[in-house]
């Protein structure tokens, strides 16, 4: 039963975010520092989930495959490699580097 109790808790919750988002008055939503904190924040939270995802294990720093291969899409992104070139240098340095040390 208390799973149900936090899945309605968090459907309130979520329905009470996306209420108080209406209720907010345009010219508040109009001021430039709002317009560049709606775009910059976006970019701020998938770098930091971007690190603890590649970084972390728990809450033990771990420099393991996954770092190796966030720096080949890196370096990928540094020299303008399209999008899916990206992603497949990053997967195959990963997958490379868990086959080779096991």
């Amino acid at each position: 039963m208390n799973v149900w109790i936090a899945i309605g808790a968090t459907a309130l919750g979520c329905y009470a975010v996306k209420l108080l988002g209406l209720l907010v008055p345009a010219g508040v939503l109009d001021r430039p520092l709002v317009q560049r904190l709606a775009a910059l924040l976006p970019v701020a939270l998938l770098a930091a989930l971007t690190a603890q995802q590649t970084f972390a294990d728990g809450r033990v720093l771990v420099l393991d495959a996954r770092a190796a291969g966030l720096a080949a899409a890196a370096v990928a992104l540094l020299v303008r490699a399209p999008f899916l070139v990206v992603v497949g240098a990053a997967v195959v340095v990963t997958a490379g580097l868990r086959a080779l040390t096991g």
